[in-house]
């Protein structure tokens, strides 16, 4: 069988049962279609060697009868992740060279279930990005393109070489994290599925930290049934994660049953703002309509705090990204700058962290050294914090009301083109994360799903907004909404 790279997780897991295929084929595919991509930019290590000892023994236990779901799979790590001796730099100069002597806990969770480690993905520099155009490898690109252009498109960030990697079918899953929607926000400009599950779901543990408390990752699938599969592998308690939850990981596959009849979905009016493109407001409305003919209720809501969701997030990412990445300053982690005759601390300190930081990490770093500072402490971070629990209580009224999931737009509009933002305010491609944030400040679980594509051909995604803890249920009204979307648009192969 040729094309297994462009098979789902189910599908491939279903043929490897059967005997149909083995986990080697499944991962040369995976490995000749990654060679033949590099122009997307988006596997920045491969580990071919790794993947193929992995695929035997995945196959060996196949044909023992012990096969996790996703036993045998070949997919992609964001270089977020640390993976025992394998490149984990972050996209980031200041960790160039790091080879880990452990594994982050979420990709040892999917090398024990069996999964296949193709190699890393890149990324935004610690995760600081809408698009994928901060990362020390250079830009990742999106397999789609508009109709008759040849433009390099973003993949979005931060997450944008897990995005093209499984759009563009060089391995079978991915794996992400979220800050502000860097699952959700690539997913939609690349026709994908990425969900971020409840904060302390999946271990932080092993994860290169960017804003401690709003970091989660989660898995990006072809489909929303591989998306239920691979977060089930992903999930568990770990105690080396103070944040992580004690709760039993459900059978996220088995509550795919596709019927939503007496859900009740929320329609924030909030969320409908001042110039959204009518395509955004179109697709919206064909969500809420297909959800509906689905036997869900759909009822209007108010979430009153989201107007400063987007400020309060760009003061406490950047507070504690400054104090998260204060310990890479050439002594205890990460690159030490070449000093001159008659240079102190003081200038090793201020010229590795020049070398080794981009440009909007160093934006971010002193905005949030800015904000934490003794002057201005109470001004920003601390009142940035109260409109958090009062977004987050926006929410929690909202469910109490008995409202099951919420639906909005994923993202303000389709993929832009790579370098078309460059001359913008920064608060420009900020506002890429219009729809998405509020979600991480609550600690809520979110889910994009493509629905459609713009008049030029790109795809465009819908988010839902779930329950705390209950991602199951999520899942389910996502399917139904795949289901009815009947989304099948691939990008045209250039590369």
């Amino acid at each position: 069988m040729s094309d297994l790279n462009k098979l789902g997780l189910a599908e491939a897991r279903d043929l490897l049962r059967k005997g149909e295929t083995t986990s080697v084929e499944l991962t040369e595919s995976c490995l000749s279609a990654i060679d033949a991509a590099d122009a997307l930019n988006a596997f920045v290590h491969k580990t071919p060697e790794i993947a193929l000892e992995r695929a035997k023994a995945a196959d060996a236990r196949i044909a023992e009868g012990d096969a996790p779901a996703m036993c045998g799979l070949p997919i992609g790590i964001k270089d977020l992740f640390c993976t025992k001796g394998v490149p984990s730099q972050a996209a980031s100069r200041i960790l160039e060279g790091f080879k880990p002597e452990y594994e982050s806990t979420v990709s040892q969770n999917l090398a024990d279930a069996g999964a296949v480690m193709l190699g890393k993905l890149n990324m935004d520099e610690f995760a600081m990005g809408s698009s994928n155009e901060t990362s020390a490898y250079g830009n990742a690109i999106s397999p789609w393109r508009r109709d008759g252009d040849t433009a390099d498109i973003t993949p979005g960030g931060s997450s944008g070489g897990s995005a093209s990697a499984v759009s563009a079918d060089l391995c079978l899953a991915a794996t992400g994290t979220d800050t502000g929607g860097s699952i959700r926000q690539p997913a939609a400009f690349t026709g994908i599925t990425g969900i971020k599950p409840t904060y302390g779901r999946c271990s932080r543990w092993g994860v290169v930290a960017f804003a401690s408390s709003l970091d989660q990752a989660g898995p990006m699938t072809k489909n929303v049934r591989d998306a239920a599969i691979m977060l089930e592998a992903m999930c568990s308690h770990d105690p080396k994660d103070s944040t992580s939850a004690d709760l039993a990981v459900p059978n996220f596959e088995a509550m795919l049953t596709g019927d939503i009849k007496g859900k009740k979905i929320g329609i924030p009016k909030e969320y409908r703002m001042d110039g959204m493109p009518g395509e955004i407001e179109k697709l919206w409305a064909e969500g809420a309509e297909m959800l509906k003919a689905a036997g869900a209720e759909i009822v209007d809501i108010s979430l009153p705090h989201t107007k400063y969701a987007l400020p309060a997030y760009y003061v406490i990412a950047p507070a504690e990204a400054s104090s998260n990445l204060a310990r890479y300053d050439g002594v205890r982690y990460g690159h030490r700058a070449t000093l001159e005759a008659g240079d102190g601390i003081t200038e090793m300190y201020e010229k590795t962290r020049a070398q080794g930081f981009g440009t909007e990490v160093q934006r971010r770093v002193m905005v949030g050294t800015y904000v934490l500072s003794a002057g201005f402490y109470d001004a920003y971070y601390n009142r940035a914090r109260k409109v958090r629990t009062l977004i987050k209580k926006d929410f929690e009224d909202v469910f109490a009301a008995g409202v099951d999931a919420i639906l909005t737009p994923a993202t303000p509009s389709a993929a832009f083109g790579l370098g078309e933002m460059t001359d913008a305010d920064p608060v420009q491609m900020y506002l890429n994360d219009v729809f998405t944030v509020t979600v991480n400040l609550a600690g809520l679980p979110g889910i994009a799903v493509p629905t459609g594509v713009n008049a030029q051909g790109l795809p465009l995604g819908l988010q839902l907004i779930g329950r705390p803890w209950e991602e199951g249920d999520l899942l389910n009204t996502a399917y139904a909404l795949e289901g009815a979307a009947g989304f099948v648009a691939k990008p045209g192969k250039w590369w």
